[in-house]
């Protein structure tokens, strides 16, 4: 196909009238739940209508096809339309359409992937077209398939920096097979948006990211069949299409007006309203979508092993970021699903000996980790490959409201934070991840890692591969010796005792440098005849609850916890947390408070007392209370 063809008049016609009749459902569905957005769908139908029934190649049956094109609704608040594109192609039952927003119903209020028919959760804006880049990639990079990739943005949530980092993104990585849909309806949830109908300006912002820009009206399906059919004809770049729309188009008296967003249409006009729409319908042929090229390969990511035991040797040193780098590089070579993403930092997260190993599967993301974690997300989807992102765990802050979708949207992404705690020394404040333990363990879903050497870096990187939900590896800057024999075994939420005697008289329990604390002040204490027993947790999240109270119990019920991280939300809470049903067990938390400074790593340890030094005197504070 070297030109696009416009459907004859009749196929125009059609999409005319399913408009209409998804603006119909749109309307009856919100006046059901008394609730929703029937305006922001209004704006959306034609396009909707165009996407579905002559644009996009899909299987109705199958909606997680791996062959089949892809649509992401960033302006997730329209959630109703989409509902109804799939009630009209004949998946969703109109009945279970009035039940939108209920109670036991998948139609929730804002699309999440309980319904096989949607990929990433939206709602939180901004974050569409970042997960939309990751599903492109894929498919252009990994799958080398034919499907597409559609993402309707609202222009209210352009305002949001996500969208242009997604936008420089794909750009950059020539991604041909995405178009993305600005629905310019002028006005916002509590104003105009700032640009309101000047589209010149919409069409300039694209052209200078890079994209291959239409305008069009938004609500004629000759321009958007035209647009659209001409996007699939573009090589190296990707399409925008800015569409002028009406938000609340065909509802008289609402269209274009202000203080309608989020309002269903009032119950004793809603059938004036229906009929209104109704009477533009002029037939009810129904239009069938296209199926898609069946080339998509067949992909297997379950049951990833090492292809061989860690290497190491008890005393070596090195950093786990370092292990986390090798490890990742080496599951590479197990499955060829593996892809690491980087926001600019691969030679300190050390992904780039991924990189180097595995070039055709890394991905730089630069310095937009908001962008990269829904590139992460999208990458994820349907199984086609099993992600690990890589950034300073103090950066993987910034894309919170990502990672929070990232679990609505049930992905399995794999998250590591390097640069962990005061323990980073000179690099100071800015640098220090000292909140990420008590940002991941929020987060439902998450199972979060904490190694202590690379034995256990390894096994974990491992384990994260084959754990369904988001994981998240917290690795630290300075090198540490390695504990633990190369045919230990590590399972999620079981803990490891490293140092016990029958004579031990407290529990410490530290992870990442602090448990490197903890065994030299052992050896300080037992020079005292002061035995102490020094506990891994490994997860932080689940937690080996029944490991570390027998433990404790063991010891007189004296815990010690010491950790490089921020008091709240961190180790020491998920301890007290695991025993705090327990009569006779208490727990003394040696944690991070205030903000650090620049200065050495030993000195920082000592400043903030969680060095080995503090917690031989915790314990012998301990002792003598």
């Amino acid at each position: 196909m070297t030109h696009y063809q416009l459907p004859d008049d009749r196929t125009l016609q059609a999409l005319r009238d399913i408009a209409n009749r998804l603006r119909i459902l749109s309307i009856k569905a919100t006046c059901a739940s008394n609730s929703g957005h029937p305006t922001s769908c209004c704006s959306a139908a034609e396009i909707m209508s165009v996407l579905f029934f002559h644009v996009m190649r899909y299987k109705v049956n199958e909606p997680r096809d791996p062959n089949s094109d892809r649509f992401v609704l960033s302006k997730g608040h329209a959630a109703p339309i989409l509902y109804a594109a799939w009630v009209e192609a004949g998946y969703v039952k109109e009945a279970e359409l009035m039940n939108l927003r209920k109670l036991g119903c998948l139609l929730e209020g804002h699309p999440t992937p309980k319904l096989a028919f949607v990929d990433v959760a939206t709602g939180s804006l901004g974050q569409g077209l970042g997960a939309a880049c990751g599903m492109a990639y894929t498919g252009k990079y990994f799958d080398h398939a034919s499907y597409r990739v559609y993402c309707l943005i609202g222009d209210g949530e352009s305002s949001e920096g996500s969208i242009w980092e997604a936008m420089a993104f794909a750009s950059f990585y020539k991604l041909d097979n995405l178009v993305a849909i600005f629905d310019v309806n002028r006005l916002g949830q509590s104003e105009p948006a700032p640009l309101q109908h000047d589209v010149d300006t919409y069409y300039k912002r694209c052209e200078a990211f890079g994209w291959n820009t239409y305008i069009v009206d938004g609500h004629n399906v000759e321009d958007l069949c035209k647009a659209l059919g001409k996007a699939g004809l573009i090589k190296d770049r990707p399409t925008a299409i800015v569409a002028k729309t009406f938000k609340g188009k065909g509802i008289k008296g609402v269209e274009n007006e202000a203080n309608w967003h989020g309002k269903p249409m009032p119950k004793d006009h809603v059938g004036e309203i229906l009929r209104e729409i109704e009477d533009q319908i002029q037939t009810n042929e129904p239009l069938k979508p296209t199926p898609p090229q069946e080339n998509a390969p067949v992909v297997d990511i379950s049951a990833i092993k090492m292809p061989s035991p860690p290497s190491y040797k008890l005393g070596d040193k090195i950093a786990t970021r370092k292990a986390y780098g090798l490890a990742l590089a080496k599951l590479g070579h197990a499955n060829q699903r593996v892809v690491a993403l980087d926001g600019d930092t691969k030679n300190s997260t050390f992904s780039d000996l991924f990189r180097k190993e595995h070039p055709d599967r890394f991905i730089e993301c630069y310095i937009a980790e908001q962008n990269m974690i829904s590139v992460a997300i999208g990458c994820a989807t349907r199984d086609r490959t099993v992600v690990f992102a890589s950034t300073f765990a103090a950066f993987l802050s910034r894309g919170y409201d990502q990672i929070r979708m990232g679990a609505i949207s049930q992905s399995n992404v794999n998250f590591s934070g390097s640069h962990c705690g005061i323990s980073i020394g000179e690099d100071g404040p800015s640098q220090m991840a000292l909140e990420d333990i008590a940002m991941f363990r929020a987060i439902p879903t998450c199972t979060v890692f904490y190694p202590s050497d690379g034995v256990s870096t390894e096994h974990a990187v491992e384990l994260a591969a084959n754990t369904q939900g988001i994981c998240f590896i917290r690795t630290s800057r300075p090198e540490t010796a390695i504990i633990y024999s190369s045919d230990e075994e590590f399972k999620i939420g079981q803990a490891k005792v490293v140092l016990q005697k029958e004579s031990d008289s407290a529990l410490v329990i530290g992870a990442g440098i602090t448990l490197h604390e903890a065994l030299a002040a052992a050896k300080q204490l037992a020079a005292e005849g002061i035995n102490i027993r020094v506990l891994d947790p490994f997860t932080v999240k689940p937690l080996d609850a029944a490991t570390i109270i027998a433990n404790a119990k063991a010891v007189g019920g004296r815990i010690i916890t010491v950790e490089d991280h921020y008091r709240e939300g961190g180790l020491g809470e998920a301890v007290s947390a695991a025993v705090c049903l327990e009569p006779g067990i208490l727990v003394h938390r040696l944690a991070v408070s205030g903000i650090a400074w620049s200065a050495k790593p030993a000195e920082l340890l000592d400043a903030f007392g969680i060095s080995a030094g503090a917690i031989v005197a915790a314990v012998r504070s301990v002792l003598a209370n």
